[in-house]
């Protein structure tokens, strides 16, 4: 049996559990043509990745917690990226930013007085701009997805793409070399796709622990975006193959 057969089959379990849904050892087997014990060995695999949590006769999905919840964890890491994410910025630029806990950061790491322009589908981070006397604020509408912590709808679609934005800081919810930026919900995927059609330019924040996470929907290659900014503790490995792909790497609290 082809070895890329299992790990197909392990990605579409895994993007059941992403959505929500729980899953059962007997329906699955019957669904795959493969025995229980195959689909056991998938469920532990997916387990030990954090991905779900296993039970008697199948798996759950693993609760998704809210934005809100995430805003105040890994404070300084967070300010470390923002900070250096906000050279990237020029004046005048009409920047969008994605939901996300570190780009509430990034709204207030944004160099002062340089007449800037803010869209972003996200609650908080629109209310982190709204603290900011110097930036204009463009909230993109639709309705809001609690989890995400912002509209990934249609309506929230057709806004972006009507906008010519210089610079999208894109959410990142997994990164590898073969798969690229990932997202966790389909809805949240296509809408990174669609703000990323509508930018000159992409760029993403990366924590170490994104890299090597597969999220089961794809936003972009890594040769999409045009810079990435990770932490000093980055897996060199995978920084090399981001700027194998073309990307500029910038280091948190370091040079370029």
């Amino acid at each position: 049996m082809s070895e890329e057969l299992p790990l197909a089959r392990r990605d579409l379990i895994a993007v059941r559990l992403a959505e929500g849904q729980s899953v059962a050892s007997v329906q699955l087997a019957a669904e795959f043509g493969v025995s229980e014990d195959a689909i056991r060995r998938d469920l532990r695999a997916l387990a030990a990745d954090g991905r779900c949590r296993r039970v008697y006769g199948g798996a759950l999905p693993l609760p998704v917690r809210p934005l809100s919840a995430r805003l105040g964890e890994g404070v300084g890491a967070k300010r470390a990226l923002a900070a250096r994410a906000a050279t990237l910025v020029g004046k005048g630029q009409l920047i969008f930013l994605d939901a996300g806990s570190t780009h509430v950061a990034l709204a207030d790491a944004l160099p002062e007085d340089f007449g800037l322009t803010v869209a972003t589908n996200s609650v908080d981070v629109a209310a982190a701009v709204l603290g900011r006397q110097d930036i204009d604020l463009l909230m993109i509408g639709g309705a809001v997805d609690a989890t995400i912590g912002g509209a990934v709808d249609a309506v929230a679609v057709e806004a972006v793409s009507r906008l010519a934005v210089d610079l999208a800081f894109v959410g990142v919810c997994g990164l590898t070399a073969a798969d690229g930026v990932g997202a966790l919900h389909h809805a949240d995927a296509g809408f990174k796709r669609a703000v990323m059609a509508a930018s000159r330019q992409s760029a993403a924040l990366v924590a170490s622990d994104k890299f090597g996470a597969r999220a089961p929907y794809r936003v972009a290659p890594a040769g999409a975006f045009s810079h990435f900014v990770v932490e000093e503790d980055a897996p060199e490995a995978s920084v090399a193959d981001l700027r194998e792909a073309g990307a500029a790497v910038l280091t948190a609290g370091g040079p370029s």
